[in-house]
């Protein structure tokens, strides 16, 4: 595998497309590689969320992205649900990070029972079995006791269970501060630099994070 910075990005069918949209942007932005798989529920909540028709063919879907961000074409693929050839679906090729943002309580259900039925699940099953970093964003309330014993026998497992949950104390002006606020808090874990909003104690000092 690349020695350059790689990262599987996959969104599910959960509410929260702004989320997954605006971290795809800025990890692209950042020259990162990015594997990204994206479901059938997927594409439905980003037509209705962000007004985005995604193709449901991989290739052209990645054409339709890379046109897009203006990204370089070797800096993003999409992948089909099926595609068991692809890095992401083997540990001897896959990336060590991995984020399913936003991500549903039946991708979290089937990632916690390791049901590898499909690409992102799958993906998700090498993170953890090679022991890499392995983030989900789920946006679900209320949430029910399956919801939150799967979640738990994930953090057990090391995995990173990051609730699409904004906070108000940096004074959101616009829906924008709020995805701001989820994807910085993303990327401090990934260890990817951001200036998305005022830390707290720095008193309106913008710092950078994961240099």
């Amino acid at each position: 595998m690349s020695t350059e910075k790689q990262i599987t990005l996959a969104f599910s069918g959960a509410s929260g497309a702004p989320y997954g949209w605006r971290l795809l942007e800025l990890l692209l932005a950042h020259g990162i590689k990015v594997h990204l798989l994206i479901s059938s529920a997927a594409r439905v909540v980003f037509a209705t969320e962000h007004n985005i028709k995604l193709p449901a063919a991989p290739e052209k879907c990645t054409e339709y992205l890379q046109q897009y961000f203006g990204c370089d074409k070797a800096l993003l693929k999409v992948y089909g649900k099926d595609d068991w050839f692809s890095p992401v679906a083997s540990g001897s090729a896959a990336p060590r990070q991995m984020v399913v943002c936003p991500c549903s309580t039946g991708t979290v259900s089937a990632i916690a029972t390791g049901a590898s039925d499909n690409l992102i699940e799958r993906a998700a099953d090498v993170v953890i079995k090679e022991k890499g970093q392995l983030i989900l964003v789920p946006r679900e309330s209320p949430l029910s006791a399956i919801h939150l014993e799967n979640m738990l026998a994930l953090a057990r497992l090391g995995v990173t269970i990051m609730p699409a949950a904004p906070g108000f104390y940096h004074q959101p002006q616009q829906i924008s501060d709020l995805v701001d606020f989820m994807v910085a808090r993303i990327l401090d874990h990934l260890q990817v630099p951001h200036q998305l909003l005022n830390r707290w104690g720095y008193s309106g000092e913008t710092t950078q994070t994961g240099e």
